[in-house]
This record gives structure tokens, C-alpha cells and sequence, in this order.
């Protein structure tokens, strides 16, 4: 299999517009997920997708490789989806641009679920991490996910789910990371697909993916870094990466 990784980059994110670009260590947080994602030695190669030429320019001219995206796009995967369309390809993983702490096992764990799916019955796999403090659990910047008996995803929410009205059950909480691994054809199909209800209600990419019926494996780690959405979390990473 041929296996690429692709960092959407957006520079005005919503929440903390210019993130990417904003300094961890010397380096801009972009630059610095980049070079953790090649350090894997997983990938065929490894592309930041970007709108911005500020962005673009930061990882060409340290000597990394960038693809301007050629329209307007609402998410990450629509980004991704253009720019591999005429890719000769078969797995593509999605790393964030805001997740620095990018680290090898995780990634393999991606690529194993694929390496193993011999009859082809997984569209895409993703991370999740068991959380256990009630913040996070009730953080709506914190995306929870719940499984099947196979661990593919039945829903994901940025509402405590599943609700815990009976208090004496014994419910495990997980986080969704956002790093995904997709088929080639799971991605384009994503592109080619309009947004539904569910997807623009909570605004969760990963939910046209559900809304459509393709299966999401979902992998647990127990690495989970810190995912860069607010200018406390750059904080956070900063401590960290001392």
C-alpha cells in the first residue's frame, strides 16, 4: 500500500485565528507538526494542504513540502480530498496541523487497522482516548465518541454522551482525536458528498461519514499530546515542550 500524510492548515481557525503560525519552541506550531509527522518514518511522503501563502511559505522554505489548495473549503477532509484526487494512492491519514505532540505509535496503530482489513470493510479509521475528569466530559471543545461492540464509531458529540442517567453503570468516556485515516475512495466520496443535518448541527466533520453509512474503526491510545484550539492550550504545549 501507498501511504501518504496530508496536515490541513488553515490560518484563521475560528477559535484562534493564526495558530499555525504561532511559536512552540522556536518554531511555528505548524513547522513543528510537519517535522514530528515525517520523524515517524511511516509515510510514502508527507504534504501540508494549505490556503495560505504564509503558512505555504513557512514549510517550503524549510525545506518541506506544500500544496496551496486551489478553492474555498469548509473542513479539513475537503481540502485533503482535492488535493489526492489524482494521487496514486490508497491510504491517506489526516494529522492536524495543531497537533505537535504527533507521535509514531498512534500513527501505526492507523495503518495497522488497514494492513489487517483485508476484505476491505473499514472507510476510514481514527484515535480516541479514554478521559475520566468530568470537565472534559462536559467540554463541548472536547468531542466525545461511542462505540459499537467492534469499536466502530456510532456517534460522535460534543455533548457528554452517552447521557449517564443511571449513575450505578459503569460508563467509559472517550475522547475523539482528530488524526484520521482514510481510503482513497472514502475521501473522494466525502468530497463528492453534500453535508447533512447532523454534520452542520454540531459541526463535526465526521459525521457526513455516519450520515452516509461508512465505517469509522476507531483505535484507542494513551498518548494525547495537546491539541492546540485556544491561545491556553499554546500554554500548555509550551510548558510541555520544554
Amino acid at each position: 500500500m501507498k501511504i501518504i500524510s496530508m496536515i490541513p492548515a488553515r490560518y484563521s481557525a475560528s477559535r484562534f485565528p493564526g495558530k499555525l503560525m504561532q511559536d512552540l519552541g522556536g518554531k511555528p506550531v505548524i513547522l513543528r507538526t510537519y517535522e514530528a509527522t515525517v520523524a515517524t518514518g511511516l509515510f510514502d511522503d508527507v504534504f501540508v494542504v494549505t490556503d495560505s501563502d504564509i503558512i505555504y511559505n513557512e514549510i517550503v522554505n524549510n525545506g518541506g513540502k506544500a500544496i496551496m489548495s486551489k478553492k474555498e473549503h469548509d473542513c479539513g477532509s475537503d481540502r485533503i480530498a482535492e488535493a489526492v484526487e489524482d494521487m496514486d494512492i490508497d491510504i491517506v491519514i489526516n494529522v492536524q496541523g495543531d497537533e505537535p505532540f504527533t507521535d509514531k505509535e498512534s500513527l501505526s496503530k492507523l495503518i495497522n487497522v488497514f494492513k489487517d482489513d483485508h476484505d476491505k470493510q473499514i472507510d476510514l479509521a481514527s484515535l480516541m482516548v479514554h478521559i475520566t475528569e468530568e470537565e472534559d466530559i462536559k467540554n463541548p471543545n472536547t468531542v466525545k465518541v461511542v462505540l459499537d461492540h467492534f469499536n466502530f464509531a456510532l456517534y460522535f458529540s460534543r455533548s457528554p454522551i452517552p447521557y449517564p442517567r443511571d449513575k450505578e453503570v459503569k460508563v467509559k468516556y472517550y475522547k475523539h482525536k482528530g488524526v484520521y485515516a482514510f481510503r482513497k475512495e472514502a475521501i473522494l466520496d466525502f468530497y463528492r458528498l453534500p453535508m447533512l443535518t447532523l454534520e452542520a448541527s454540531e459541526k463535526l466533520e465526521q459525521l457526513r461519514y455516519l450520515e452516509y453509512g461508512k465505517r469509522i474503526k476507531m483505535v484507542e491510545t494513551d498518548v494525547e499530546g495537546v491539541e492546540i484550539d485556544t491561545p491556553e492550550d499554546l500554554v500548555r504545549a509550551q510548558k510541555q515542550w520544554k
